[in-house]
């Protein structure tokens, strides 16, 4: 395996080796290109997120099944004046139905009959303040995102023509008549819009921030571009790969992996880079030929980097084991961007450097001293030396092996404090609310929250098998506390089932009340084992209320089981690499701390400084396999080359040493990832938004207090026994030859 990968080395940085490795990357990135469809042109942002067998769920397929006339995917077309709804409004609602009634969209699927009634009739529907009415027209479940695009526009065309384009466009505070679509079809389309107009900002954004931070961390404009070239030329694999995976069905990919995938790449992949770059450095000032050099660098740093890319790549894989739609979505394409990056990393960047040589780190070349000496003798003037590390890298690095119970000591108030603030977090399962204010579906949805019952805007759906049995349903469930009433039921295609419409008190999305869906569930059961029928298969509970419930249960089982498997894969990766069993518990506990002092910091941010009552239930698991797989990149890193300097030198000098030796390329690629990660916070997607804080935060926490100091603090109190039971562990305190276990 050794073997196998210093061949790859020699091969991709000679003389030779470089064009050809070249020439691969182009011709494949062109061909799987001009062959494949982009993954951006076969997203889906409406497949399910739960699974089929939870009770919400069941209780669709049902309601699918005995009620097919009421079933379909709702847009709700809210009818708002201020000061009340004119006669002429209401005829413009009736006429609407009675064109769809003659002229049916492509995915429509049943509208009620609002057409046939008088328009004065619809006045009995409207708020009590007389200023809004809500018509359903109900699309079809297959439609796909695109096809609901098309015909919500033409459907906004027609309108526009009878009234004015004003009535969508005009903001709420301003007299006349307005109208919002909403509803599960307007939000799915409007989302895509919304992801549709992030990706471009996102990309261009992340581009910029990366292009200056390494323009201003590096001072050379080759070196800033050289990343950003093997980053596009990962992104140009990965892209139509992951698009014929999702064309033939085998995956799918909506526009919020997309976002993040495009974040990922260019941040971690600028990583990868940027620790090959460092030590090519390292190497050019001592070795005078560009092409050993840059061997000497692969050598050095690529089981590092493929490590760290294998570790991430796995970890993301663990998502696979999710239930959740949104988690499970996110596996292959992050996984698959990473190991594509990887590759990338080790293949193309060793060729692109080996093209440019020395001249990358123009102006500021490194030389070796006799490269200098000659090149003065030339000029007739001094030359100036550039050092591999800079003295505060040093002095940090004897700053944490002389006094490291101090560091540790500060590095754990510090990341303590914050984790205190992790379990105050309120959180919310509410998609909705992740979106802008004035998005038009949040504007239509909160015109009903105003002027209409709570309780109205989404009833829970209780579905009974009744066996033909007179049950007291209505009066039990009407007999809870948090329950304003229960309608009359509805009998489906079998006359045994019966729908009711439950009317909670208050905002059927507010979690009080979604943690009261088990209450309901026990109240129809016990009223079916009353009646003498055995609960199973007798009852579905549904409802977007129920939704969000279930919601909660399945990402908390997600929780549960994927946290500890990505800290058992990690573990086992650390072990094999370090051959440290005290290493690797010390090394995961610190990234442990880190993520949880992440989501306090975040939390801190997101509540107190930008006003946000709650964040999103997803953020947990998102930020965590980002941050301990992210995390432990730097660990290894930084890990390694402390390793490699105790095979010869004492262990506080190997520590001092390890530290100034990847301080600041750690410092430069932690900036770069958070920088990226924070370009996320710039979208109106407040999902995203706080992703990018909390991601952020944490890899600040982890380049600026895990691994320059509480990490290497660590592994010097400790002493020999951070190497047990490896090889290490047996040289004595002066750093003794011997050979380490890597």
């Amino acid at each position: 395996m050794k073997n196998s990968f210093i061949h790859l080395v020699e091969a991709v940085s000679s003389r030779k080796g470089r064009w050809v490795t070249l020439a691969i990357w182009v011709i494949l990135v062109g061909v799987l290109s001009s062959v494949f469809p982009n993954v951006n042109k076969v997203l889906d942002n409406g497949a399910a997120n739960l699974p089929k067998n939870v009770m919400s769920e069941q209780a669709v397929q049902v309601a699918k099944e005995q009620y097919p006339n009421n079933t379909g995917t709702p847009l709700l077309l809210v009818w708002y004046r201020d000061g009340g709804l004119t006669d002429q409004d209401y005829q413009l609602a009736t006429g609407l139905y009675k064109h769809l009634d003659t002229k049916p969209l492509s995915a429509q699927n049943f509208i009620p009959p609002i057409g046939n009634v008088p328009a004065q009739a619809l006045k009995a529907s409207a708020s009590k303040d007389g200023t809004a009415i809500v018509t359903p027209i109900f699309m079809n479940k297959n439609a796909s995102t695109d096809e609901l695009t098309v015909n919500l526009a033409g459907l906004k065309s027609y309108m526009e023509k009878q009234e004015s384009k004003a009535i969508f466009e005009k903001k709420l505070s301003d007299a006349g008549l307005h109208v919002r679509f909403t509803g599960p079809a307007a939000i799915a389309t409007d989302a895509t819009a919304l992801f549709g107009k992030a990706d471009v900002t996102l990309l261009i954004s992340t581009v910029l921030i990366v292009l200056i931070l390494l323009i201003l961390l590096y001072r050379s404009p080759i070196l800033a571009i050289v990343p950003l070239i093997g980053v596009g030329f990962a992104n140009g694999l990965a892209g139509p790969i992951l698009g014929l995976l999702a064309k033939e069905g085998i995956i799918i990919v909506d526009s919020q992996a997309t976002s993040i995938m495009t974040v990922l790449l260019f941040g971690a992949g600028t990583d990868y880079c940027l620790f090959l770059v460092s030590k090519y450095r390292e190497c050019l000032l001592e070795e005078s030929d560009k092409f050993k050099a840059l061997q000497m660098a692969i050598r050095h740093s690529g089981g590092a980097i493929l490590v760290s890319a294998i570790t991430v790549v796995l970890s993301l894989c663990t998502l696979l084991l999710a239930h959740f739609g949104s988690f499970q979505r996110f596996a292959v394409p992050f996984g698959l961007a990473i190991l594509i990056m990887g590759i990338t990393a080790l293949t193309l960047l060793p060729a692109l450097l080996a093209i440019f040589g020395r001249a990358s780190f123009f102006p500021f070349i490194p030389r070796t001293e006799e490269m200098i000496v000659a090149l003065e003798a030339k000029k007739g003037k001094k030359v100036r030396r550039h050092v591999a590390h800079g003295k505060f890298s040093k002095r940090l690095g004897n700053l944490v092996v002389g006094k490291p119970w101090t560091v540790i000591v500060l590095s754990i108030v510090v990341l303590g404090g914050l984790a205190l603030f992790s379990p105050k977090i309120h959180y919310t399962q509410n998609l909705l609310d992740s979106f802008p204010k004035d998005m038009p579906s949040r504007e239509g949805f909160q015109l009903m929250a105003d002027h209409f019952s709570p309780g109205d805007l989404a009833p829970v759906q209780v579905i009974v098998n009744t066996e033909g049995k007179d049950l007291q349903l209505k009066e039990q469930v009407s007999s809870l506390s948090f329950v304003d009433h229960v309608e009359d039921p509805i009998k489906g295609k079998n006359e045994d089932y019966l729908s009711f419409n439950v009317i909670l008190k208050g905002n059927p999305y507010d979690s009080k009340l979604v943690d009261n869906i088990p209450a309901i569930n026990k109240q129809v059961s016990d009223c079916l084992t009353e009646s003498g029928i055995k609960p199973d298969s007798h009852y579905w509970i549904g409802g977007e209320t129920s939704k969000l419930y279930y919601t909660e249960q399945t990402t908390d089982r997600d929780m549960k089981v994927i946290v500890p498997v990505v800290i058992a894969i990690i573990a086992a990766l650390l072990l094999v690499y370090l051959r440290s069993i005290v290493a690797m518990v010390y090394l995961i506990i610190t990234v442990l701390l880190s993520y949880v002092a992440a989501l306090g910091a975040g939390w801190l941010l997101i509540h107190y400084g930008l006003d946000m009552p709650a964040i999103s239930g997803l953020i947990p698991l998102y930020s965590f396999v980002f941050l301990v797989a992210l995390g432990e990149d730097y660990n290894i890193f930084m890990i390694s080359s402390i390793w490699k300097n105790k095979r010869t030198q004492p262990h506080r000098q190997a520590i001092a040493n390890g530290v100034s030796e990847t301080s600041s390329v750690i410092t430069s690629a932690g900036l770069i990832l958070a920088g990226t990660f924070a370009v996320l916070a710039t979208l109106p997607i407040q999902v995203l938004l706080q992703f990018g804080i909390v991601t952020a935060i944490g890899v600040l926490l982890d380049t600026f207090v895990v691994r320059p100091l509480l990490v290497p603090a660590l592994t010097t109190v400790l002493g020999r026994y951070a190497f047990w039971p490896g090889k290490l562990w047996k040289k004595d305190e002066e750093g003794s030859k011997g050979q380490a276990g890597l």
